[in-house]
């Protein structure tokens, strides 16, 4: 009896185990999964990439501070290296990504691969390549070494450790594929309509219609980016830097706000976190001395979309009319600790309400929810055109970079415009401005001028802010007086590595760290020469 029973259980599992295999794919694939997805989707991801966080690049060119030098306050305000602070550039453009998407490398790289070499679609894969180059830029500009040829390669090699690369390697790659990417762009190719800078969804101010409209526009993106580049180089090998500069030129860069590379919010969320921080914890953060006296003494008309004063500065979220006035405006001294300031007797404004009695970031304006991000823009281009003409490397001299200049300005005062909140500057408050004895451009003060500029126009791209800076020397910024994990009083050269790389890629970090010249904030990127 027993025997007949096993017999019973063994047909019955053999029945039973073939009824399961005859549909086993369909029952076990998910009909709502994903299994393919369009490259140029993944290209539209990555257009969203890191711009510089308020407490870390900001800090360092002093547009920006954090006066409270106690645990997770304490940071680049007084030359502090903390791995919160460094990281948000890593994570947001490589590692981690942000607002729910994967990080832009990943995303570019496998749009690469989905697409292949000899993919018809030329148009969409030389976007890709341009934009790559744009988020390597940013990594090497802040880091120096960084993972390159082995870079979001997971899934598809099972590279979970990427080896670091040489960053003047990264560099000449970088040109080699803005120089490839532009000349394979093509206006009989397809239109790209995913394309958040210049496809069907862009900004009216942007968007076109078809293949022809926008690849010209990605022309002019891809040689601003190889002008950018090629600039970078202009205190480790001018000559080098010459001829990028020469080439970008004759290619044919941003002649408009229209070429803009920009991604407008539509204000329901706060896409940047870091506009969030500055709304939700408004007492610790404030804007910097040298930034604010900028804006004062040249009664810059951008200044009252920037910086505000608050009645209370520990609860701004609710004041939606502060005091914007530039002669109200106080910026916090570099290297001053809250406690200084809030001392009795002390030699400064001391608080007001919860915070301090300084001005802040107009969280309403240049910090707002609905903010346009701008990545590359015909301001930027048209000042480093400006630098260009002034040392020679492309025709006009003095005065075609005066021009360049002046147009630069007036380009970025019309782009506040794309600001919920914000009145049209005026042309007579322009003319003002060019015209005032510490704006207007000479050849003696040109250089010192164009990139002060540089520095304005970069108020919410900190990554761009900070390299310029490192590159030009200016705006002539005083040292900051706190030594920290400097050593001595001085600038910040680079961001660190984060500490999980020490720890998770241990070897490809330690041999990254050693060829900078140590894990350091003192350490140089290549084209950062002393």
């Amino acid at each position: 009896m027993i025997k007949i029973f096993k017999r019973l259980i063994f047909v019955c599992s053999v029945v039973l185990l073939a009824g399961c295999d005859k549909d086993f794919e369909k029952i076990n694939t998910n009909p709502y999964a994903v299994t393919a997805i369009d490259p140029a989707l993944l290209l539209a991801g990555a257009q969203r990439s890191h711009i510089g966080t308020w407490n870390a690049e900001h800090i360092i060119v002093q547009q920006f501070v954090v006066p409270y030098n106690t645990g997770a306050n304490d940071g680049f305000s007084f030359n502090s290296n903390i791995d919160a602070n460094s990281n948000p550039k890593w994570d947001q453009s490589y590692a981690g990504g942000s607002n729910g998407n994967s990080p832009p490398v990943k995303n570019l790289i496998q749009a690469l691969q989905l697409l292949g070499p000899n993919t018809p679609r030329v148009n969409l894969r030389s976007m890709i390549r341009i934009w790559k180059a744009q988020v390597f830029m940013g990594l090497v500009d802040n880091y120096g070494d960084v993972p390159y040829s082995e870079a979001g390669r997971a899934v598809s090699d099972v590279i979970f450790y990427p080896k670091y690369d040489d960053d003047a390697t990264i560099y000449d790659d970088l040109y080699k594929e803005l120089k490839e990417s532009v000349a394979a762009l093509s206006t009989s190719g397809e239109f790209i309509s995913a394309d958040l800078f210049y496809g069907a969804n862009a900004q009216p101010s942007t968007k076109t219609g078809n293949a022809t409209d926008q690849v010209a526009k990605w022309k002019k993106l891809g040689n601003s980016l190889l002008l950018r580049l090629g600039m970078r180089y202009s205190k480790v090998n001018p000559t080098k830097a010459a001829t990028i500069v020469a080439e970008a030129f004759a290619g044919g860069v941003m002649t408009s706000n229209a070429d803009n590379a920009f991604v407008k919010n539509d204000g329901t969320v706060f896409a940047q976190a870091d506009n969030a921080a500055l709304r939700n914890f408004s007492h610790f953060n404030y804007a910097a001395e040298p930034f604010v006296n900028q804006l004062k003494s040249t009664n810059d008309p951008r200044g009252k979309f920037m910086i505000a004063q608050y009645a209370n500065p520990g609860s701004i979220a609710s004041d939606l009319n502060p005091d914007v006035v530039l002669a109200n405006q106080y910026g916090v001294p570099i290297g001053v600790t809250s406690d200084q300031i809030l001392a009795p007797g002390s030699p400064y404004r001391g608080g007001r309400g919860t915070g301090l009695n300084y001005s802040q970031f107009n969280v309403n304006i240049v910090a707002a929810p609905g903010v346009p991000e701008f990545w590359v823009t015909y301001a930027q281009t048209s000042l480093l055109l400006a630098e260009a003409a002034k040392r020679g490397w492309i025709p006009g001299g003095d005065v075609q970079a005066k021009i360049y200049y002046e147009n630069a300005i007036t380009a970025d005062m019309a782009a506040y415009s794309l600001y919920s909140g914000t009145t049209p500057i005026t042309a007579a408050e322009i003319t003002a401005y060019l015209t005032n004895p510490a704006v207007v451009y000479t050849p003696v003060d040109a250089l010192k001028l164009i990139n002060t500029q540089y520095w304005i126009v970069n108020i919410r791209n900190g990554t761009e802010a900070f390299a310029n800076f490192r590159r030009s020397g200016f705006p002539a910024l005083t040292p900051n007086p706190v030594a920290g994990a400097l050593g001595s009083p001085g600038f910040v050269r680079r961001l660190s590595y984060p500490d999980i790389e020490a720890s998770a890629n241990t070897a490809n970090y330690n041999a990254a760290a050693a060829a900078m010249g140590g894990d350091k904030l003192t350490s140089r990127v290549f084209w950062d020469t002393p």
